[in-house]
C-alpha cells in the first residue's frame, strides 16, 4: 500500500486544482520559502480528519480556506482527495485503489466523501486503525513531531506502539464498549431508583384507592341532597323576583309621567332662553354698530392731523428746491469753462498725430520694398534646396528600388526554400489531425459517460431531498406535540405559583393579612412558608404543626396587634399572631431517653430547616413533638412513657398526652408544606420538555442542513452537467477548427505558387531596368552641382538684405511707439470732453425737474387744505351720531333686564320636577339592585350545580324523590353528609386510577431490569475477550519491536545501552512514578516566575540597591519592578512549585489543594522545604482519598471539582498550619540565618557541595536537588547560593570546550564539533551540553568536572557574590554583585576542569 496521489483545490496556497502524483517509492517535493511545501502535509493530515485548527497552523476552521489575494478573490471551499494503492488489501475494504476526500465550505458545513461516496468522519479513522495511517499516526511526521515524540509522556508514547502493534481497534471496540457498559448501568441504577420508589408508593396509593371508592359513594348522596336544596332555593328566589317585577313596573310608570311634566317645562323654558338670546344678539349687533362709528370718527380726526403733516413738510420742500437750483446753476457754470479748455487741447494733439502718421506711413512703404526683395530671394533658395532635395530623393529611391530587386532575389530562393517547408508541415498537420480526431471521439465517449454518472447521481440527490423533506416534516410534527406539552405543564406551573402567591388553601383572614406584606414590614410570612421540610416527613411535620401551620409569624407584638385591628376594622375574621419577640426558646423535648427507643425518628423541630431567626419559633411549635415511623412504635412508646407524650407518624397519625389517637388518610399533594415540592418537580419536568423541545429543533435543523445539502449537491452536479456540455462543444468546435485549417492549408499552397510567378516575372523587369538607372543616377549629379553653386550667391544677397530690413524695422518701431503715445493722449482729452458735455446735460435736466416740483408742491398744499375741511365736517357729524346711539342703548338693556325677571318662575318649578324624578329614580335603582342580587344567587345556585355536578335546572327539575323533604331538613342532611366526608381527610379521587396505572408501570420496569442485568453480563464478557486479545497481541508485536529498538542501540555511535521494556499494565496506570519527576514538574512550572521576578529585581537594583524604597526616583519604576518581582512573582513562586508537583502526584484535583498549601508554608515563612512538602502532601492525600471515597455513579463528577478539592484542602491547610510550617519556618530561618552569617571557610564549603552537584549528573536528579535548593533560597532572600550553582552549571561544557583546544589529538574530529557547541551552551548555563562526552567517557569527565565546578562554587560564595536571576548564563553577569571576580570564578573552575581532563583523557585515533 502507498499513496498514488494528492489532489488540492483551494485549501491554503492552492487556489486552483492541482494533482500531486506519486509512485511506489520516495517522491520529494522541494521548493523554496512559501511555496507551499508545509501545506501539503497540512493537506494530508486534514483529509485525514484533523479537527484542531492549531495543528493546522491557523485560527479557525475556515482558515484552510484560500483567502485570496490582490488580484484574485476569496474561494467559497477547500478540497483535497488523497488516493492510496490497496492492490495488497491491507486496507479492509474490497477496492484495488481508495480515494478519501474532504470538503470544507466557508459557511461551516464539511464532508467526506470514500471513493466518491458520502461518509462519516468515524469511517474514516475506523479504515485507517492499525495502519499508521491517520491524522494522529506515526506514519505523517510534521515539524515538530520528532521533539513531540521524543519529549512526550509516556502514555503519548505508548499510543505509538499501540498503533504500530495492530490493537488500536480493539482499544476503540473497547472503549465503546466501556461507555456503552456505564450508560446501561446508569439506566440500571435510574431503573432501580424508578423500582423502588414505586414500590413505596404502591402500598399507600392502595389505601387511598380504597379511601376514595368511599369519598364517592357519600359525594354521590350530597349530590341528591344538592338538587333538591337547588329546586327549593330556586322556587324561593323566582317567587322574589316576580314581586319585585310588580313593584318595579308602579315606580316605573310614575317616572315615566314626572318626566314628561319636566319635559313640557323644559320645552317652555328653552323657548323663552331663545327669545332672550334673540335680544341679546339685537344688543350686541348694535353695540358693534357704535364702536365702528366711533372707529370711523378716530380715523378722521387722524386723517386731518397727517395732512396737516403733509402740507408742512411740502413748505419744507419748496424752501429746498430753491436752494438746489442756484447749487446747480454754478455747478454748469464751472462746466462750460471745462469744456471750452478740453476742446484746444484736442484740436492740438490730432495736428501732432497726423504728422507722425505722414512719416509713419512712408517708413511702411520702405520696410515693404525690403521685406518683397527678401521673400523673392527666399523663394528661389527654396525651389533650389527642393530642387536638390527632389533628385537626392529620386537618386534615394533609385538605389533603393536596385536594393530592393537585389533582395527580392534573395526572397525568391527563400520563399522556394519555405514552400517546400510548409508543404512537409502541412502533410505533419494533416497527420496531427487524425490523431486529433481519434483522441477528440474517445474524449466524446467519456463526456457521454460522465454525464450519464452525473444525471444519475442528480436523480439520487433528487430521492435523497425528497426523504429528508419527509424526515423534517415528521420532526417538526412532533416538535408540535412536545411544545403542547410543554406549554400544558408550563401552565400548571403558573397555575401552582398563583396559587402559592394568592395562599389559596388559607383562611380569608390569613390572606388579607399578607396582602398587606409589603405595605407592613413586620410581617415575616406564615409558618409552612417560613420552613423547609424533606419530602418523606411532610405529612408528620403538618400533622404535628396542624392549625398552627397556617399562624402568621411577625416580628414583634406591636406588628400583631396593628393586623389584629386591621382585622377587626374590616371584619376579615381572625387570625392567630405569632411574634418573634414572644417566642421562648421552650424547654425542649423533656423526655431525651425516648429518643433511643426503636422507631424514632426524632423531635420534630430537627427535621425541619428553617432561617437562624426562627429557630426558637420551630422549637416552640415542634420542640415536644416526636417523630415515630409508624403507629406500631407510637403506640408502645405511649404506653412505656405512660401516655405522656405526643406523637406523630410518618404517615400522619398522631398520639396525643392523655392516650387519644388520630389517623386516616392525608393527601399529600394537596398539603401546604407539599406545594414547594410540587411546583419543583414541574419546574423539573417543564424543564425536561424545554430540553427536549430544544434537542428536537436540533434534529430538525440537523434533518434541514442535510437537506440543504443535497440541494446544494444538486446545483453542483448540475454545474458539473453544465462543464461536461461545455466540454462537448468545445470538443465539435475543435473538429470544425481543424476542418478550417485545412483548407487554409490547401489555400496557402495555392497562394506560394503565384507568389513564385511574380517574382520570375520582376526579375526580367529589374534585369531590363538597370541600364536606364545608371544614366538617371549621372544626370542628376550634374544638375545637383549647378543648384549648389547658385544657392550660395543668392544666400549672400539675402544676408545683406536683411541688415538692412533691420535698421528700417527699428526707425518704424520708433515712429510707432510715438503715435501711440499721442493717441493715447487723445483719447484722454476726448473722453474729457464728452464727460464734461454729459454733466452739463444732467445738471440741465436737474434744473427743469426742480422747476416742476416747486409748481406740484404748491397745488398740492392747496387740495390738502380743501380735504381736511371736508373731514372736519363728517366728525362733527359722527359725534352728534353717537350721543343718540347710546340713548337707544340704555332702552334695549333695561328692556332685558325687564324679561329676565320674568324667567324666574320656571326655574324653581324645574328643580321641583327634577327633584321627585331623582326619588323615584332611586327608588327604581333600589328594585333593580335587590333583582340583580336575586338573581346572582339564582346563577350563583346554578353555577354550584354545574361546577359539581355538570346539571342544569332543567335537568334537575326531571329528577324524582320518593318524599317531600322541607328545606331545614335538607340543609340538616346536607350538613351530616359533609361531615361524614370531612372526617375522610384529604381524599385523591385520582388514587383509583393511579393505582392501576402504577402497579402496570411497575411490572413493566420489572422485565426492563431483568434485561437491563442481562445486557451489562454481555457486555463485560466482551470488554474481557477484547483485554485478552489485545495483550496478547500487544506483547507479541513488542517483542519485535524490543529487538527493533535493542538493534538499533547497539548501532549508535555515542550513546550506549538502552532497551525497550514494557508491562501490560502499563497502560491501566498512566501516574508519572519517582520522586524526581514529580519535583522537576514543579520547578519547571516555577522556573517562569523566578526568572521574570529574578530579572525584574535585579533591574530594580540597577537603579539603586535602596532605590525601590524611594517612589521619587524615576517616577517609582524601580518600586513598581520590586513589587512585581518580588511582591507578586516570588510571592507565588512556592505556591506554583507546590502546586505543580501535587498536579504531577494526583493530576487535575490535586493542583488546587498544592497552590493553597505551598501559598500557606510562604506566609508562614516555611520556603522552599515547606513547599516542597505541601506538594508531596497535598497529591499524596488527594490521590488517597480518591482512592478511599466512593460514589454513586451519578455523582462521580463531583469528586474532582468539589469532593477531592474540599477535603484535600481541610486535611492539607490544617496540617501545614498547626504540624509543619511552625518547625520548618523554624529550620528555614536558622538556615538562612546562618547562611547570612557563616564565614569564609563555611561558605566555601557549602560552594563547593553545591557545585559539585551541579556537576555530578548534569540536568539529573543530584544537579536538580542542588538547583532546586538555590532557587528556592531566593524566596528566602539568600541569593549567594544560586551564583554558585550557576557558576559551576556553566563550568562543565566550557571545561570540555577547553580540552578540545587544548589536546585537539585527542578527539575526534566529531567531539571537536560537540566541543564548539559545549562552549556555546555553557555560556547559557546549559550543562547539558557536555553529555556527549559524558556518553564517549563518563568517568573521567564527571571526575574533572566535579574538581572545575566545586572550585568555582566554592571561590563564588567565598567572594561573597550575589545573583537574583535563577537562569540565563552569560546574559545574566550584569544583575551579578560582582560581574568580574564572577567571571574569574566561571574561567578558573572551567580552565581547571579543561586541563585535568586534556591530560587524563587517552589519545583516539579518528
Amino acid at each position: 500500500m502507498y499513496l498514488k496521489s494528492i489532489e488540492v483545490q483551494g485549501f491554503k496556497s492552492f487556489a486552483n486544482k492541482i494533482t500531486f502524483e506519486f509512485h511506489n517509492g520516495i517522491t520529494g517535493i522541494v521548493g523554496p520559502n512559501g511555496s507551499g511545501k508545509s501545506n501539503v502535509a497540512d493537506a494530508v493530515r486534514w483529509v485525514l480528519g484533523e479537527q484542531s485548527a492549531k495543528q493546522l497552523r491557523g485560527g479557525n476552521m475556515q482558515d484552510v480556506i484560500f483567502s485570496g489575494t490582490e488580484t484574485r478573490k476569496p474561494l467559497g471551499f477547500a478540497y483535497v482527495a488523497i488516493t492510496l494503492d490497496n492492490s495488497d488489501h491491507n486496507l479492509p475494504i474490497d477496492y484495488e485503489e481508495v480515494t478519501i476526500a474532504r470538503r470544507l465550505y466557508r459557511s461551516g458545513e464539511s464532508e467526506y466523501l470514500m471513493n466518491g461516496v458520502s461518509c462519516r468522519l468515524k469511517d474514516v479513522n475506523e479504515l485507517f486503525y492499525d495502519t499508521g495511517i491517520g491524522k494522529e499516526g506515526y506514519s505523517i511526521i510534521g515539524q515538530g513531531q520528532i521533539d513531540k515524540i521524543l519529549s512526550g509522556k509516556p502514555e503519548e508514547r505508548r499510543e505509538l506502539f499501540d498503533e504500530a502493534a495492530g490493537i488500536v481497534k480493539f482499544k476503540r471496540r473497547k472503549a465503546a464498549s466501556l461507555k456503552k457498559l456505564e450508560e446501561e448501568q446508569q439506566n440500571l441504577t435510574r431503573v432501580n431508583d424508578i423500582l423502588s420508589e414505586l414500590t413505596r408508593q404502591l402500598a399507600p396509593l392502595e389505601k387511598q384507592s380504597e379511601t376514595a371508592k368511599i369519598y364517592l359513594k357519600k359525594r354521590e348522596e350530597l349530590k341528591a341532597l344538592d338538587v333538591r336544596m337547588f329546586l327549593a332555593e330556586m322556587e324561593r328566589i323566582n317567587a322574589q323576583l316576580k314581586e319585585i317585577e310588580e313593584k318595579s313596573e308602579i315606580v316605573r310608570q310614575d317616572l315615566e309621567k314626572t318626566g314628561k311634566d319636566f319635559e313640557t317645562t323644559k320645552t317652555e323654558y328653552e323657548a323663552l332662553e331663545k327669545e332672550l338670546e334673540a335680544f341679546n344678539v339685537k344688543i350686541e349687533v348694535f353695540r358693534e354698530e357704535s364702536t365702528k362709528k366711533a372707529l370711523e370718527k378716530q380715523q378722521l380726526e387722524g386723517q386731518i392731523n397727517v395732512a396737516k403733516e403733509q402740507i408742512s413738510s411740502a413748505k419744507q420742500s419748496d424752501l429746498q428746491y430753491r436752494e438746489r437750483v442756484e447749487a446747480l446753476e454754478a455747478e454748469l457754470k464751472q462746466r462750460e469753462e471745462s469744456e471750452k479748455l478740453y476742446t484746444e487741447e484736442k484740436a492740438e494733439l490730432d495736428a501732432k498725430i497726423d504728422e507722425i502718421r505722414q512719416k509713419e506711413e512712408t517708413a511702411k512703404n520702405l520696410f515693404r520694398d525690403f521685406a518683397f526683395e527678401i521673400h523673392e530671394l527666399e523663394e528661389q533658395l527654396e525651389e533650389d534646396k527642393s530642387e536638390i532635395i527632389e533628385i537626392l530623393n529620386h537618386r534615394g529611391s533609385t538605389k533603393g528600388k536596385m536594393q530592393r530587386y537585389d533582395a527580392m532575389m534573395e526572397q525568391i530562393s527563400l520563399r522556394k526554400t519555405e514552400f517546400n517547408q510548409k508543404y512537409l508541415r502541412l502533410k505533419s498537420e494533416t497527420a496531427k489531425q487524425e490523431e486529433e480526431k481519434e483522441r477528440f471521439e474517445k474524449e466524446q465517449q467519456e463526456i457521454d459517460a460522465e454525464i450519464l454518472g452525473l444525471t444519475k447521481k442528480s436523480n439520487k440527490n433528487e430521492d435523497e431531498i425528497t426523504r429528508y423533506q419527509s424526515l423534517l416534516g415528521k420532526s417538526i410534527k412532533e416538535q408540535q406535540v412536545l411544545q403542547n406539552d410543554y406549554h400544558k405543564e408550563a401552565s400548571r406551573l403558573e397555575s401552582l405559583r398563583n396559587i402559592t402567591e394568592r395562599y389559596d388553601g388559607y383562611g380569608n383572614s390569613i390572606r388579607r393579612v399578607m396582602e398587606q406584606k409589603k405595605r407592613v414590614p413586620g410581617i415575616h410570612g406564615v409558618v409552612a412558608d417560613l420552613i423547609k421540610v424533606e419530602k418523606n416527613y411532610e405529612t408528620a411535620i403538618e400533622t404535628a404543626l396542624g392549625g398552627s401551620i397556617q399562624n402568621i409569624v411577625t416580628d414583634n407584638e406591636t406588628t400583631a396587634k396593628q393586623m389584629i385591628s386591621f382585622l377587626k376594622q374590616n371584619k376579615y375574621g381572625r387570625a392567630t399572631f405569632l411574634p418573634l419577640t414572644s417566642m421562648g426558646a421552650g424547654r425542649g423535648f423533656s423526655t431525651p431517653s425516648a429518643l433511643k427507643e426503636p422507631g424514632v425518628v426524632g423531635v420534630a423541630s430537627e427535621l425541619v430547616s428553617t432561617e437562624v431567626e426562627y429557630e426558637r419559633l420551630i422549637e416552640y411549635l415542634l420542640g415536644r413533638t416526636l417523630v415515630v415511623e409508624n403507629i406500631d412504635f407510637a403506640i408502645a412508646i405511649a404506653r412505656k412513657y405512660k401516655y405522656s407524650l405526643r406523637m406523630v407518624t410518618i404517615e400522619g397519625e398522631s398520639l396525643n398526652p392523655g392516650g387519644s389517637m388520630t389517623g386516616g388518610a392525608f393527601k399529600n399533594n394537596s398539603n401546604l408544606l407539599g406545594r414547594r415540592r410540587e411546583i419543583e418537580e414541574l419546574e423539573t419536568k417543564v424543564e425536561s420538555l424545554k430540553n427536549q423541545l430544544e434537542a428536537k429543533q436540533k434534529e430538525i435543523d440537523t434533518y434541514r442542513e442535510k437537506r440543504n445539502f443535497h440541494r446544494e449537491e444538486a446545483g453542483r452536479l448540475n454545474a458539473a452537467l453544465q462543464e461536461q456540455s461545455l466540454k462537448d462543444n468545445t470538443l465539435r468546435m475543435n473538429q470544425k477548427a481543424m476542418e478550417q485549417k485545412a483548407k487554409e492549408i490547401a489555400k496557402e499552397y495555392t497562394d506560394l505558387k503565384r507568389d513564385l510567378a511574380a517574382l520570375e516575372k520582376q526579375t526580367q523587369e529589374i534585369e531590363e531596368n538597370r541600364e536606364s538607372i545608371r544614366v538617371e543616377l549621372e544626370t542628376s549629379d550634374k544638375r545637383e552641382a549647378k543648384l549648389e553653386e547658385r544657392i550660395n550667391q543668392n544666400q549672400e544677397k539675402l544676408d545683406e538684405k536683411k541688415k538692412q530690413e533691420n535698421a528700417h524695422s527699428k526707425e518704424l518701431e520708433e515712429l510707432h511707439l510715438e503715435n501711440a503715445e499721442l493717441s493715447s493722449k487723445q483719447g484722454f482729452a476726448k473722453e474729457n470732453l464728452e464727460r464734461i458735455l454729459s454733466e452739463k446735460k444732467n445738471l440741465q435736466r436737474q434744473l427743469m425737474e426742480l422747476a416742476v416740483n416747486v409748481s406740484d408742491a404748491k397745488d398740492e398744499i392747496e387740495k390738502k387744505e380743501a380735504e381736511i375741511e371736508k373731514m372736519q365736517e363728517a366728525v362733527e357729524a359722527a359725534k352728534a351720531q353717537e350721543a343718540e346711539d347710546e340713548a337707544k342703548l340704555q332702552e334695549y338693556l333695561a328692556k332685558k333686564e325687564s324679561m329676565n325677571q320674568s324667567h324666574k318662575g320656571f326655574f324653581e318649578k324645574r328643580d321641583e320636577l327634577s327633584g321627585r324624578m331623582n326619588l323615584l329614580d332611586k327608588d327604581l335603582y333600589r328594585l333593580e339592585n335587590q333583582k340583580e342580587k336575586l338573581e346572582e344567587n339564582q346563577e350563583s345556585q346554578i353555577g354550584y350545580m354545574w361546577e359539581e355536578y355538570e346539571m342544569t335546572y332543567s335537568s334537575a327539575k326531571e329528577q324524582t324523590f320518593e318524599e317531600p323533604l322541607e328545606r331545614s331538613e335538607i340543609k340538616k342532611a346536607q350538613a351530616e353528609v359533609r361531615n361524614e366526608i370531612k372526617k375522610l381527610g384529604n381524599v385523591n379521587v385520582n388514587a383509583i386510577e393511579e393505582y392501576k396505572e402504577l402497579s402496570e408501570r411497575h411490572t413493566f420496569l420489572n422485565a426492563q431490569h431483568e434485561d437491563l442485568v442481562e445486557a451489562e453480563k454481555t457486555l463485560l464478557k466482551i470488554i474481557d475477550e477484547l483485554d485478552i486479545g489485545m495483550r496478547h497481541q500487544f506483547e507479541e508485536k513488542f517483542a519485535q519491536i524490543r529487538e527493533e529498538f535493542d538493534k538499533a542501540f547497539k548501532e549508535a555511535k555515542i550513546y550506549e545501552g538502552g532497551a525497550a521494556k514494557s508491562s501490560a499494565k502499563s497502560e491501566e496506570s498512566g501516574e508519572k512514578k519517582g520522586v524526581y519527576k514529580h519535583l522537576m514538574t514543579g520547578v519547571s512550572h516555577m522556573l517562569p516566575l523566578v526568572v521574570a521576578g529574578g530579572l525584574l529585581i535585579a533591574i530594580s537594583f540597577m537603579f539603586g540597591i535602596e532605590a525601590f524604597k524611594d517612589e521619587t526616583i524615576f517616577h517609582g519604576i524601580p518600586k513598581a519592578l520590586m513589587d512585581i518581582g518580588g511582591g507578586a512573582a516570588f510571592h507565588l513562586m512556592i505556591a506554583v512549585f507546590a502546586g505543580y508537583v501535587a498536579f504531577s502526584i494526583a493530576d487535575r484535583p490535586g493542583l488546587a489543594v498544592g497552590l493553597i498549601g505551598g501559598m500557606l508554608a510562604t506566609t508562614a515563612g516555611a520556603g522552599i522545604l515547606g513547599g516542597i512538602i505541601a506538594g508531596f502532601l497535598a497529591g499524596y492525600v488527594v490521590k488517597g482519598l480518591n482512592a478511599t471515597i466512593k460514589l454513586p455513579a451519578s455523582l462521580t463528577s463531583l469528586k474532582p471539582i468539589l469532593i477531592l478539592p474540599l477535603f484535600g484542602t481541610l486535611i492539607v491547610g490544617l496540617a501545614m498550619i498547626y504540624v509543619i510550617n511552625p518547625p520548618v519556618s523554624q529550620i528555614m530561618t536558622t538556615l538562612s540565618d546562618w547562611l547570612k552569617s557563616m564565614g569564609e571557610v563555611n561558605a566555601m564549603v557549602l560552594g563547593a557541595i553545591i557545585g559539585a552537584m551541579m556537576c555530578i549528573d548534569m540536568g539529573g536528579p543530584v544537579n536538580k536537588a542542588a538547583y532546586t535548593f538555590s532557587v528556592g533560597m531566593l524566596a528566602s532572600q539568600v541569593h549567594t547560593p544560586m551564583a554558585a550553582a550557576m557558576a559551576a552549571g556553566m563550568v562543565p561544557p566550557i571545561g570540555m570546550a577547553i580540552a578540545t583546544w587544548i589536546a585537539r589529538s585527542k578527539f575526534t574530529s566529531n567531539q571537536r564539533d560537540a566541543g564548539k557547541a559545549s562552549f556555546v551552551l555553557g555560556l547559557c548555563f546549559i550543562s547539558e551540553g557536555a553529555l556527549p562526552f559524558v556518553a564517549a567517557d563518563p568517568l573521567r569527565v564527571i571526575i574533572s568536572s566535579v574538581i572545575g565546578g566545586a572550585t568555582a562554587g566554592a571561590l563564588s560564595m567565598a567572594l561573597n557574590i550575589s545573583l537574583q536571576a535563577p537562569h540565563g548564563g552569560l546574559f545574566v553577569i550584569p544583575f551579578v554583585s560582582e560581574p568580574l571576580l564572577y567571571l574569574g570564578a566561571i574561567a578558573i573552575g572551567a580552565l581547571l576542569t579543561g586541563v585535568i581532563y586534556a591530560v587524563i583523557k587517552p589519545k583516539v585515533t579518528e
